[in-house]
Parts: C-alpha cells; sequence; structure tokens
C-alpha cells in the first residue's frame, strides 16, 4: 500500500514536471528570436531596436542574437536557428531560397548607400583603374559585393576574376585604406565621412552605378528583412506586429537623432562624431517598406546578379511575401 503511494506520487510528480518543461517550452517557442549582423548599415538599427521597447510594446517576446559574420544571419535562418533577419544580405536570401531553404521576404530595409573610393593621393582615378587591383569590401556572399562585382562586369567589363576582393566589416575595412592594404574599397557613406585622418577620392556610388546598368532611377537594396517560412506560417500576426514595431523603430530614429547616437556610443562604443554622422544619415540607409516598386526592384537585382555570375538559381514562388507588411498598417 504504501509503495503505492509512492508510485502515485512519483506519477505527480512526473506529470508536474513534464508539464512544467512543457510550458517553459512552449513560452520558449512563442520567443521570436532576431539575428543582426553588428556591423555595416545593421548595427545601428539593431542598437535602437535593442535599446528601446519597440517590439515589445506590440506584445512580443525577442531575443536578439547578434553576429559578427554578414552572412551569418542567412545562414541562421536556414538553419532554424533564429526566425526573423531585419537586415539579411539580399543576395545571400536569393542563393539560399533558391536553394530551397524555406525563407520569404517580408521588407526591404536596406538601400545600397555605398560608395567606391580611393586614397587621394592614389593613381587609380576611375573604375577602370581596378583592373587587377585590391578591393576591399564586404565578404563574398554579401548584397554590398554582389552589386560591386555586378556593376564592375556590367559597367567596365571588369570580371571577377580581374579584381582580388579583400573582406572585412566597416572598421577593417577603413584600416585597409589608411595601411594601404588594399587599393581601393566599397564602404558605406557614413565611413567615408568618418574618415578623419585619410583624404579619399570617390570614384562612384552604388546608386549612380546601378542606375547607369540597369537604366533606371531605383537604387538597389543590400538588406532585406527575411523569416523563416514555418514561423511566418504559425505566426502571422506576430509577423504584422514586427514590421509595425520597425516601422515605428525607423519613425523614432528620424526624429531623435541625439538619441540614435547616445546609443550607438553606449552600445556599440562608437566615438561621439561617428555616432553622430551614422544619426545624421538614419533615414537615407534605413527603410521599412514593401512596396509593388520594392519588389521589383529585388527582383531586377536578382536577375542581374545571376546574369553576372554572381548567384545562381531561380527564385521560388512565394519569396516575396507581402501579408505582414499589409497587415501591420493597422498596427499602431
Amino acid at each position: 500500500m504504501q509503495m503505492t503511494k509512492h508510485i502515485k506520487r512519483a506519477a505527480a510528480a512526473a506529470l508536474v514536471a513534464a508539464a512544467c518543461a512543457f510550458a517553459a517550452q512552449a513560452a520558449l517557442a512563442d520567443t521570436v528570436r532576431i539575428g543582426y549582423w553588428t556591423s555595416g548599415v545593421s548595427l545601428g538599427f539593431g542598437a535602437v531596436l535593442e535599446a528601446k521597447p519597440f517590439l515589445q510594446q506590440r506584445g512580443l517576446d525577442v531575443q536578439f542574437v547578434r553576429f559578427a559574420d554578414v552572412n551569418a544571419p542567412n545562414r541562421a535562418l536556414a538553419a532554424g536557428a533564429i526566425d526573423f533577419a531585419f537586415a539579411a544580405p539580399a543576395s545571400a536570401v536569393f542563393s539560399s531560397a533558391s536553394q530551397g531553404a524555406p525563407l520569404r521576404i517580408v521588407l526591404a530595409t536596406q538601400p545600397a548607400d555605398v560608395a567606391f573610393v580611393a586614397p587621394e593621393d592614389s593613381p587609380i582615378r576611375s573604375f577602370a583603374d581596378l583592373r587587377g587591383k585590391k578591393v576591399g569590401m564586404s565578404p563574398p556572399g554579401s548584397s554590398v559585393a554582389s552589386i560591386a562585382t555586378a556593376v564592375l562586369q556590367g559597367n567596365y567589363g571588369i570580371r571577377s576574376t580581374d579584381f582580388s576582393i579583400v573582406p572585412g566589416n566597416e572598421g577593417r575595412l577603413a584600416q585597409f585604406l589608411a595601411q594601404k592594404q588594399v587599393d581601393a574599397a566599397a564602404v558605406r557613406t557614413i565611413t567615408v565621412a568618418q574618415l578623419k585622418d585619410l583624404k579619399v577620392r570617390q570614384l562612384g556610388t552604388f546608386g549612380d552605378e546601378w542606375k547607369k546598368l540597369t537604366k533606371s532611377d531605383a537604387v538597389p537594396y543590400i538588406g532585406v528583412s527575411a523569416v523563416r517560412a514555418d514561423w511566418l506560417a504559425q505566426h502571422p500576426a506576430d509577423a504584422a506586429k514586427l514590421v509595425a514595431g520597425l516601422r515605428a523603430a525607423l519613425q523614432w530614429g528620424a526624429a531623435h537623432h541625439s538619441d540614435v547616437s547616445a546609443i550607438l556610443q553606449k552600445s556599440a562604443n562608437l566615438p561621439a562624431a561617428d555616432a553622430d554622422a551614422y544619426a545624421a544619415r538614419w533615414s537615407e540607409i534605413n527603410r521599412v517598406s514593401f512596396e509593388p516598386a520594392d519588389i521589383e526592384t529585388l527582383q531586377h537585382e536578382h536577375k542581374i546578379f545571376v546574369d553576372g555570375g554572381v548567384i545562381q538559381g531561380e527564385l521560388p514562388a512565394g519569396l516575396f511575401d507581402t501579408a505582414p507588411y499589409t497587415a501591420s498598417r493597422s498596427i499602431q
């Protein structure tokens, strides 16, 4: 009889433990895992999202996952390690999706605010001079590298085998330029503004070169917001709340430059001048949009990347999902 009581108690304890484990797992499943690259244009937006409760105010439980590699958020999405990346490299997402990764693009977020520059005392004075040279930029697979490769080949006949990519984040690229470890670099215009001890000559911008290549007024996107397809199917309301939170962060940052700068100085350890430069260009380097024109630009981008041999594969049906963006418009 006593043994039976012990067995019953043990069974009850096991049920309670199982229930607690299930509840913990359910809570964990409801947490949105948001990944971003802690350099480039995504650094500032990510820092603001972490510092201010734009997502939490809309009922979201979020966990931020930071990556030191520009391509890591896309790989983490494909592997199911995160649910959402607000600034994944567009070219990497195209490539992963064409290979069967169950991803959806729900926003266009980072326009290509990038310039090709060379030291002012360099003999390099035009794009034609980059043939056979070392050019610093984000690593191969990133949108910056993909767009740079496409415009050099399409506008100047300089193929990917005609120059060497020296990869690095923005800080490293500035060092490479200063130390003459590269002949030129493709860097954010913010980085150009932050170069105090090195005078550079601007060869051209991604925006101007893309317009020349496409014969259109469109500016390419280097970053997109992408989600796992299964997470989106299970949490459509949360996806809309995410978009609404991102829009609120964008609007807040545009009106609070000094606060953005303070956040960057504290969380990203940026010097005041560098943080101020980022905050001043907040509206130029960040977007929260998914209008038909944005999708058309991304489709054109993909075609140019494929035609230029930068990536391979077709865009799968359903890759561009406008439902979260449309639904977010009714969320304050």
